[in-house]
């Protein structure tokens, strides 16, 4: 799940190399859009913790530019992004339904198991070659093969928040508002209309 097509198979396998040199592991590699003008999407993280800084991403990006310039790999323009996986990430690796025991999650497999494709709810770790996932509304944990999955992504939830201000208060980081730097906070409650 890394990768969907054989196009996008063979790009990570340039890239795989690339980003391990710099103790970075690759999410997810997708090569979207038609013939004319192509996005190049590879997210990306540290193997240590799961995590990637904007310097790390343009490293990255650098990096994959050179080789990719040289070998030429993917005909016509295309633009490339290197990021994050984000809070509500894909789940592509095996490893990740362990990283995130615990957190809710949607799957989708490529064919029907038990009359459907779609399933929703708490990820409960991997059995052998299984994802193991306490679906919504079944009192069993189910068993589904990582094989049979087409799609895997976190459900954004306040838990799955809370988690990531825990590892960004761990590193030292400050609570990011969303706002940009300087930008007024409108959010205060002391002000009337007539005073702002």
């Amino acid at each position: 799940m890394r990768a969907k097509t054989a196009e996008d198979r063979a790009l990570l396998e340039m890239i795989d190399p690339i980003a391990e040199a710099q103790g970075l592991a690759i999410v997810r590699v997708r090569l979207m859009g038609g013939t004319l003008r192509r996005r190049l999407q590879i997210m990306a993280e540290r193997k240590s913790d799961n995590d990637i800084s904007v310097e790390e991403c343009a490293r990255l990006s650098r990096a994959v530019s050179e080789v990719f310039d040289a070998a030429d790999p993917i005909s016509g323009e295309y633009l490339l992004e290197v990021s994050s996986p984000g809070i509500d990430r894909p789940l592509t690796r095996l490893m990740d339904f362990d990283l995130f025991e615990g957190f809710e999650a949607r799957l989708e497999t490529d064919r029907m198991v038990e009359g459907r494709k779609r399933f929703k709810g708490i990820l409960a770790g991997v059995e052998g070659e299984d994802i193991a996932i306490d679906l919504d509304g079944e009192d069993e944990t189910a068993l589904i093969p990582f094989a049979w999955l087409a799609d895997a992504k976190l459900v954004l939830t306040d838990e799955l928040l809370k988690r990531g201000a825990a590892l960004r208060a761990a590193r030292g980081e400050p609570e990011d508002d969303g706002l940009p730097e300087g930008a007024p906070d409108n959010q205060n409650p002391d002000l009337s209309k007539d005073e702002a």
